[in-house]
């Protein structure tokens, strides 16, 4: 399985965000815990070259915690800011504030020797379709300021938002880039929802993901299904359809309907907290 997914809307975004870099101070990625590189867009890097950096560990509420603080570390050794988040909740925003106010320390004290003061530090917030941004956006600004939804490619235009006399946000629509060099990045963002399903084979993403539990998290599938981990990973994709009853006309097996019940499982958290890639060592 071949995934690539690039959209029209996202080259005009890009050529947006590149636009808008000269007006702000510092960016704001958003990526999710459970795949904390494959969810960072490498183009980012380019576009915000001299600014402030900020990582965002959305979602880390789904992902497992010892790899999450894994992740935080190793992109604090690389000069981000980085803050586990869980986008939902609004009590880390003032943290998240002091962190910004942090991050741009230099900037500011810089505009006071200017006599320049009082003025906002502007933030841009970026990150991939459905890592969390509209929520995270909403959640800091305490009201329904920034679309959300579950699916990807929501936010199509730019927002700004004043969140106090501190700080002002430039909310971006979700964008990818053009090409996976590596497809485990493209598989890894297909299973937490980045792709759209209507994209992908699902019962073969669901063969790999079933590969990637028996291997890192073993007992997790069994618990939840009741199969023998043991098994070859497409028996034990036909077992998971067969004991939730994913049944065909005739009897025979859904393992379509079987591969979407278990990919939802995991985005839904309903087999844990479980974390696809781990830092490099």
């Amino acid at each position: 399985m071949n995934i690539q997914w690039y959209p029209g809307h996202m080259t005009k975004a890009r050529r947006m965000m590149q636009e808008d870099m000269k007006l702000i101070d510092i960016v704001i990625e958003l990526v999710d815990a459970r795949v904390p590189a494959s969810s960072k867009n490498p183009d980012i890097d380019t576009l915000a070259a001299g600014k402030a950096r900020m990582i965002l560990l959305n979602k880390y509420d789904l992902a497992d915690q010892a790899r999450t603080e894994e992740w935080e570390k190793w992109y604090a050794d690389k000069g981000f800011f980085v803050f586990k988040l869980d986008a939902r909740k609004s009590g880390q925003m003032k943290a998240i504030v002091a962190m910004i106010q942090e991050a741009c320390k230099a900037k500011i004290e810089r505009d006071k020797r200017r006599g320049i003061i009082n003025r906002p530090v502007r933030a841009m917030v970026v990150g991939i379709p459905n890592v969390g941004k509209s929520t995270f956006i909403n959640s800091f600004a305490g009201k329904a300021c920034a679309k959300t939804g579950n699916r990807p490619g929501v936010t199509k235009g730019k927002q700004w938002i004043r969140l106090n006399k501190n700080v002002e946000l430039l909310d971006t629509p979700g964008i990818l880039w053009p090409k996976f060099e590596d497809q485990q990045v493209g598989k890894r963002l297909a299973m937490i929802g980045s792709i759209r399903d209507d994209l992908l084979d699902l019962s073969e993403l669901a063969v790999d993901f079933i590969g990637f539990m028996t291997k890192f998290y073993p007992g997790i599938l069994s618990g939840r299904y009741d199969v023998d981990e043991k098994c070859d990973k497409i028996e034990l994709l036909e077992q998971i359809a067969r004991v939730r009853g994913c049944l065909l006309k005739g009897g025979m097996l859904d393992t379509e309907k079987a591969s979407k019940l278990l990919l939802e499982d995991f985005r839904s958290s309903k087999l844990g907290r479980i974390t696809l890639e781990f830092p490099e060592r």
